[in-house]
């Protein structure tokens, strides 16, 4: 039976009896434990799952999506733009959006009831997603390929294999060393989607998802598994007859955990989603800048013309920005950063990091030169709902501008890369 527990980013967890909130849960000790051990594997790959704090606590970092526990205990790790803890809702809504936008993951629209209804945590709704798009797939018709079969029979069909034929050892002859094309769904494709709804099948909860995916399988049970995702992944054709294959692909990837920034390793394969959400808010402001630059306006995503300095020739240490924009001369180096400021609080720096500013001021000295605009993004939320005051850096002005993530645009601040509003 799946415990689900809905917490959001920096909540802590416990094996102690405590009331549940998006802020602090109770789990149980196995999942508890089980955490710990596959937080070791983050760690060696330089990133945090969980904060050990004492024997009883543990305080997750900035990832966000869910992760399922060998023991059944299902964590839904919300983001956490608002100090709010009646916001449940709109926080899973807003990470469906920003995980659909930043990875580019078509939608299937369910019907107007399943939508409204469909609560579910956020496996369920890449779970129902993946099943609407492979019911649709099925309906437009599986793809059969024919594919070559060498094998020994008593009878002939197809070509025979002379060379193998006249190897065959005496007592033998009367079998066919034969070779003949197979019409079957035994392909790449096939196969991927296959392993993912073997998945879905062992993981669904939502009654319709069950239900759906169960009905499904009995139309899939002759294509086989696939024993090597990556190279079936590179096999996957993408020609005009593969057209309606497309929109299913990256829900396949997302659920065979090819698409996935972190993956979480070890024996247990229930299905688990987590995203660095520094990264998924790059993502889909990068997304959000691509449709709001003017004409003649480019965007370059982590560029990487500069260097901080050399030595003995050599390059060393990129400097990368989250975006370059550029528009006629001029250019435009803008960064995102997902922390929660406060604009009133200017006396602890309104929550900006020193280091930000250093490495803001590393991108205007080479990217910009003497003058030009800068520009650091952050999340909008009660505390922060205007630009701040600009920073100057002798010439190259740096803005600090919130992001509304609800209506997505940049908030206060209009710059010359950007479309007129229609």
């Amino acid at each position: 039976m799946i415990k689900n527990i809905v917490v959001r980013e920096y909540a802590r967890l416990t094996t102690d009896e405590v009331e549940n909130s998006l802020d602090r849960a109770c789990i149980s000790a196995s999942a508890f434990d089980w955490l710990c051990k596959i937080n070791a594997s983050f760690t060696k790959a330089g990133s945090t799952l969980v904060q050990v704090e004492g024997r009883r606590w543990l305080k997750l970092d900035s990832y966000v999506g869910v992760v399922e526990t060998p023991c059944g205990t299902r964590i839904e790790i919300l983001p956490k733009t608002t100090d709010r803890t009646d916001c449940l809702e709109e926080s899973r809504q807003l990470l469906r959006k920003m995980l659909q936008r930043a990875l580019k993951l078509p939608t299937r629209e369910l019907g107007p009831t399943f939508i409204s209804d469909f609560k579910a945590p956020l496996s369920e709704w890449v779970i129902g997603q993946f099943l609407a798009h492979l019911d649709h797939l099925i309906k437009r018709g599986v793809r059969f390929d024919y594919r070559r079969v060498e094998e020994e029979q008593r009878y002939l069909r197809g070509q025979l294999n002379v060379v193998a034929q006249l190897r065959q050892p005496p007592g033998r002859q009367h079998h066919f060393q034969i070779r003949h094309d197979l019409f079957s769904a035994d392909r790449a494709e096939n196969r991927l989607l296959q392993n993912a709804l073997h998945l879905v099948c062992k993981t669904a909860q939502h009654p319709a998802n069950w239900r759906l995916a169960h009905e499904l399988r009995e139309q899939f049970n002759e294509v086989p598994l696939s024993r090597d995702l990556k190279a079936d992944f590179k096999a996957w054709r993408t020609d005009r007859l593969m057209t309606h294959y497309q929109p299913i692909r990256p829900w396949c990837e997302l659920i065979l955990k090819q698409q996935m920034p972190m993956a979480v390793v070890g024996a247990w394969h229930g299905i688990s989603l987590l995203f660095p959400m520094e990264k998924l808010f790059e993502h889909y402001v990068g997304a959000w800048l691509k449709s709001a630059l003017a004409p003649g306006a480019q965007i370059e995503n982590q560029a990487r013309r500069h260097h901080l300095c050399e030595q003995g020739g050599e390059k060393m240490f990129e400097l990368r920005p989250d975006f370059l924009i550029t528009k006629g001369e001029k250019t435009w180096v803008l960064d995102t950063k997902w922390k929660l400021l406060t604009a009133s609080d200017r006396g602890n720096k309104y929550g900006l990091r020193q280091s930000d500013f250093y490495q803001m001021y590393a991108y205007g000295k080479t990217y910009l030169g003497v003058s030009g605009d800068m520009m650091l993004i952050y999340p909008k939320r009660a505390a922060f709902q205007e630009a701040l005051v600009p920073f100057e850096f002798g010439g190259v002005t740096l803005q600090v501008v919130p992001f509304d993530l609800l209506n997505d645009q940049l908030v206060g601040v209009r710059g010359d890369w950007e479309r007129a509003p229609s």
